[in-house]
């Protein structure tokens, strides 16, 4: 490892993990709630523009669960598990001690037969579908349909569904194409150690498409760095 990379490993994360963390879970939650009684109208690229604003959101929502599996939230042990199991439950209900689990065996075994983000058939769709199957629950569906529930209590159901529901499904494809699929694709990149790819060098686009995940030999080379830090070791 270089001495830049080094150098970015050993930077301290207190107190900047702590203040991106939260910045990102209420940005989600207060343009959520904006969003969710705004007057929509279809002919407005408002109404556009917010589905996919509240979808990066939602990312950046699974993105700080995925850096406190990692302990990159902040080096403080309770704090970051706080963050993290907050992070997962509100990414669809999702278990953080389940996801940590499941995350660190595709770091372990990435791109086999043990990982569980990997299917060597390499087709988008079966992929996908086994990468929702492997981390969907009955729980989180009965939690997601009660909360849906109570929600039309106080928010339009057109709100509800174009705000909540449909930023919440391009998410995992977010995460599932820029995060798994591009760069563990089967043969394009058994050459290196982390059978990982990347993508080339544009910070903009790697933040706007996947938080800097699609720099993702570098995350897996370093998954000690935190995602608002990846860039910096292209």
């Amino acid at each position: 490892m270089t001495r830049k990379k080094r150098e970015i490993l050993f930077k301290p994360l207190d107190p900047f993990g702590i203040i991106i963390a939260t910045g990102i879970v209420v940005a989600w939650f207060l343009c959520l709630y904006y969003l969710l009684q705004w007057e929509i109208s279809i002919y407005s690229p408002a109404l556009y523009f917010g589905i996919l604003l509240q979808a990066h959101l939602y990312t950046g929502v699974f993105i700080t669960s995925h850096d406190a599996m990692h302990g990159t939230v902040t080096k403080n042990g309770a704090i970051n598990t706080f963050f993290g199991r907050l992070t997962s439950m509100l990414f669809a209900f999702n278990s953080y001690d389940q996801l940590i689990r499941k995350h660190h065996m595709h770091h372990r075994h990435v791109a086999s037969e043990e990982d569980p983000d990997f299917h060597e058939s390499g087709n988008f769709w079966t992929w996908y579908w086994n990468f929702l199957k492997n981390y969907i629950t009955l729980k989180q569906l009965i939690l997601i349909t009660v909360t849906f529930q109570v929600l039309l209590l106080v928010f339009p159901i057109e709100n509800i569904i174009l705000f909540w529901v449909v930023p919440s499904v391009l998410s995992t494809f977010q995460l599932f194409y820029f995060g798994t699929y591009i760069p563990h694709r089967t043969g394009h990149h058994s050459e290196n150690k982390y059978k990982s790819g990347t993508l080339k060098k544009n910070h903009l686009w790697a933040f706007l498409s996947c938080y800097f995940f699609g720099y993702h030999y570098e995350h897996h080379d370093a998954p000690g760095v935190p995602w608002w830090r990846l860039w910096q070791m292209k």
